[in-house]
């Protein structure tokens, strides 16, 4: 069934979901719009306004969202396995329980996004903006995250062991109990780091500048 610019705005929409194709919209206004449970597996959302839109428990499994998005969207508990989010605002949106095995978010803005207790194992991030999102207890395990910025974000007890970065933003990061392992850091603007978030580093791999700075901040010269 598609769905072409409607107002589908504060609407209980899964009794309307029918037939064994995935569902499109296109261009709709998805607003406080409730889809709790809905079977939406393939569904592709294009350019839809998403403002605290429901898809609590619902199986998104492969869905593609693509453009639009809005403030406070609920994935809580949803199924996300192999969805893909391209260039969608979800800033606040909240996957608390949510399953993220293999999706993706590329060129997305989750500022204030929630993702503490999201299950799975591992999802990716590209050219995504992640400032002061809540990543507690993720894992990104040998994963390349390239264009992230994580300025403020909380990433307690995150797993980055032997992930790559590469022109990413760590500036005020939360990383208590975040592991390193491995990681490679050259690619990644630290910002200043305290004692105690450059022991959060321990394993981690830096370049010529960053050691240079870092030592530099407590005193030390390098010639």
């Amino acid at each position: 069934m598609d769905f072409d610019g409607e107002d589908l705005s504060h609407a209980a929409l899964t009794d309307r979901l029918s037939g064994d194709e995935p569902h499109v919209f296109r261009g709709c206004d998805l607003t406080e719009a409730d889809l709790w449970g809905a079977a939406l597996a393939g569904a592709r959302f294009e350019s839809c306004v998403l403002d605290q839109t429901d898809f609590r428990k619902a199986d998104l499994d492969g869905a593609v969202f693509t453009g639009g998005g809005g403030m406070r969207v609920r994935f809580s508990d949803a199924d996300l396995i192999d969805a893909v989010f391209t260039d969608v605002d979800l800033s606040s949106a909240q996957f608390g329980g949510a399953l993220l095995t293999d999706a993706s978010f590329t060129g997305c803005r989750l500022i204030g996004a929630s993702f503490t207790a999201s299950r799975g194992t591992g999802f990716k991030l590209a050219r995504s903006n992640l400032t002061m999102a809540n990543l507690g207890g993720c894992s990104f395990r040998g994963e390349l995250i390239e264009g992230v910025r994580f300025d403020e974000a909380d990433l307690s007890g995150c797993d980055f062991t032997e992930t790559a970065f590469s022109d990413c933003r760590l500036r005020e990061s939360k990383l208590l109990r975040t592991v390193f392992t491995g990681a490679d850091l050259r690619g990644a603007d630290l910002g200043e780091l305290d004692d105690a978030r450059l022991r959060a580093l321990a394993g981690a791999t830096v370049n010529q500048a960053q050691a240079a700075a870092i030592l530099a901040a407590r005193g030390i010269s390098v010639v």
